[in-house]
């Protein structure tokens, strides 16, 4: 049997002998795999071996490629970093995804603002804010944040009430029950609050010790001079301290800081999990679920795991790391990873190191956490198996369904479904969804505002397509680099074209993509009333079998794409709403306006219809329609006017 990638073999000779990347493209130039090399000329060369030497994903990944090309880089620390952003850049369809298991709350501290508060918060935060955690649960931190409140009355409150409270000069509820020291009235002041800010956040770091022995100290100082009731404050800010520290488990002898990483795998999945050690106590967790699309070793998992993790987190990197065997490029990921801490550890925090170290415990309290680490990761595996293992299987069928029932090539792996959404003719627009491997891709989702407003669904259909075509036509046209640059995403093609509607939206669909020079798109379109796919050339309509999983997901891309479509449809409204020409005419306040837009949708509906008609509005006379008549055609008349321009498209749109 013959090597899938013999085709495109390069010259051994032409390969450098240097570190770098390598690039498989497919036949679209879309990248589909990225790799590193100490040596590229042997590691390229490996691959066009023969095809019982190589694992079967292996194999289905030079099935799918149709070219290769490689950048040379000087050193093995720059291999690392030029794979990670290139993966990052192309999301290729054969390199491993880590996907989180859930979206972790974070305690953050939002010292970016001027008056910074203390919130629970998922996902990325704002440039300059410190984050703790994360956390497995949000009452977790809830909890903790209420202890800590007490010794450190930090703002909690959202900007309107605190702008409401430094409006009135009368402070929330939270400064009488003692969790605020009021900023907004000036009780403390802004340099005084952000020291207490200053104070949580070295507590949340680790620093416990500092503030136990003052609160102690300041009891006792309190009761030596008879001040009973501060302290009996204090004692209470104390044990409030101990029981926020008693959440914060102790892990390790030393008040040290370090992350521990354990991986649960088979020869398909894998699950890793991380804990995060700060001053010897644990401060938080997380958990991923990974795909091996390509045969990994557990070392190689390791190093890209590293990346993606630090990479999110590059403030947050400390100096020594435990793993459970040592990752490819060991040395060159731990060069890379203390650079990362250098330029991004803000000042002040932390001591400065010189490296990152990654160790493999064998003996101790180390080994000891990170069999515990370990067990989580086994446990985490074997739920994402139970839950996935459906999942995996169910989008697999449901394509290989959908390519025998429509007698496709090859599976319809990035499948785009188009919807158009109006309201009786006025603010047409339209969208385009887009799945890949069976699963939603939203960051290439797309909408259309078409550039007349006519209630003609088959015109609107043949222009979406004919519009996103001819970007597809243009930007093929361009250097690979420069789009790829660009971050261009209409250069590939479709393998399936989904059209929510029946035959004549179809042919409507087709017409505007044969307009632009292409040819042989597969299609269908999926009719709502018998959920049957329409196929192009009057061919008999292909009914799915119900409860098949091709059936499922044409009906989510269908749904999907009709849910995008009306949403925006529904901005558009809203938006007329608030500015419309309607606005500039004497009589019409928001009242008027408003009963106008909601009978009629926008003012160039209102333009077009008779004056008997304009007066059957509540609260509008027959003299005032004939004066929105005049002052809607006098404007439409104007050069440049309104109704001379056609209404411009989004950011969105194409």
């Amino acid at each position: 049997m013959d090597n899938p990638a013999s085709s495109f073999r390069p010259e051994p000779g032409s390969i450098p002998d240097s570190p770098g990347c390598y690039l498989f493209r497919d036949g679209n130039e879309r990248v589909v795999y990225v790799g590193k090399a100490r040596s590229l000329r042997s590691r390229v060369a490996s691959y066009f071996q023969s095809p019982s030497g190589l694992a079967a994903r292996t194999v289905a990944m030079l099935e799918a490629a149709a070219s290769i090309e490689w950048i040379v880089v000087d050193t093995e620390v720059e291999a690392l970093h030029l794979e990670y952003t290139l993966i990052q850049r192309h999301r290729p369809r054969y390199n491993v995804r880590y996907r989180d298991d859930k979206s972790y709350p974070h305690l953050v501290l939002t010292t970016s603002e001027e008056v910074p508060r203390a919130r629970v918060a998922r996902g990325k935060v704002a440039k300059g804010d410190r984050r703790f955690g994360p956390y497995a649960h949000a009452y977790a931190i809830r909890d903790t944040l209420d202890l800590l409140l007490r010794v450190f009355p930090v703002r909690t409150c959202s900007q309107g009430v605190y702008d409401r409270a430094e409006r009135t000069g009368r402070p929330c509820l939270l400064h009488h029950i003692d969790r605020c020291a009021a900023p907004c009235t000036g009780e403390v002041t802004r340099e005084e609050h952000r020291a207490l800010v200053e104070g949580l956040a070295s507590f949340l770091e680790g620093e416990t010790a500092p503030v136990l022995a003052e609160l102690e100290q300041q009891m006792h100082a309190a009761a030596e001079e008879l001040h009973f009731e501060a302290a009996a404050r204090r004692r209470d800010q104390l044990l409030a301290a101990r029981r926020a520290m008693e959440k914060q488990q102790a892990v390790t002898e030393k008040p040290e800081d370090l992350d521990v990483i354990a991986v649960h795998e088979d020869e398909l999945e894998a699950a890793v999990q991380a804990f995060f050690v700060r001053r010897g106590r644990l401060v938080g967790r997380k958990g991923w679920s990974v795909d091996k699309v390509e045969p990994l070793t557990t070392s190689a998992l390791l190093t890209s795991f590293l990346l993606q993790l630090y990479a999110e987190r590059p403030d947050e990197i400390p100096p020594q790391i435990l793993v459970p065997t040592m990752p490819d490029d060991g040395q060159a990921l731990s060069t890379l990873l203390a650079d990362q801490r250098r330029a991004h550890r803000p000042p002040g925090r932390g001591r400065p190191v010189d490296k990152v170290r990654l160790n493999v415990p064998r003996r101790g309290a180390k080994r000891d956490l990170l069999a515990t680490v370990a067990e989580n990761a086994r446990e985490s595996f074997q739920r994402s198996r139970l839950q996935r293992a459906n999942d995996f299987d169910a989008r697999t069928r449901a394509l290989g369904e959908l390519q025998a029932a429509l007698d496709l090539e090859e599976a319809p792996l990035r499948i785009e479904c188009y919807d158009i959404s109006h309201l009786g003719g006025t603010e047409v627009v339209g969208s385009m969804v887009v799945f890949e491997d069976g699963l939603p891709r939203k960051s290439e989702y797309r909408r259309f505002k078409l550039s007349v407003d006519v209630n003609d669904d088959y015109a609107a259909m043949r222009e979406v397509l004919r519009r996103r075509f001819t970007r597809l036509v243009e930007e093929r046209a361009r250097p690979v680099a420069e789009r790829e640059e660009e971050g261009v995403r209409f250069a590939y093609p479709p393998n399936l074209l989904l059209i929510d509607g029946g035959p004549g939206q179809l042919v409507a669909a087709l017409e505007g993509v044969a307009e632009t020079g292409v040819e042989d798109v597969a299609a269908a379109a999926l009719a709502k009333r018998f959920e049957e796919l329409h196929l192009p050339g009057g061919r008999s309509p292909v009914v799915l079998p119900r409860g098949s999983e091709a059936l499922y997901l044409v009906q989510r891309l269908r749904d999907e794409a009709h849910r995008f479509a009306v949403s925006y449809q529904r901005t558009r409204r809203r938006k007329a709403v608030t500015t419309s020409a309607l606005d500039e005419i004497p009589g019409i306040g928001p009242t008027r306006r408003a009963a106008l837009l909601e009978r009629f949708g926008s003012a160039e509906a209102v333009r077009r219809v008779s004056e008997e008609e304009l007066a059957g509005v509540p609260g509008l006379s027959r003299t005032l329609a004939r004066t929105v008549l005049a002052h809607l055609q006098a404007e439409a008349d104007q050069p440049g006017g309104r109704a001379a321009n056609p209404p411009e498209g989004t950011k969105e749109s194409t």
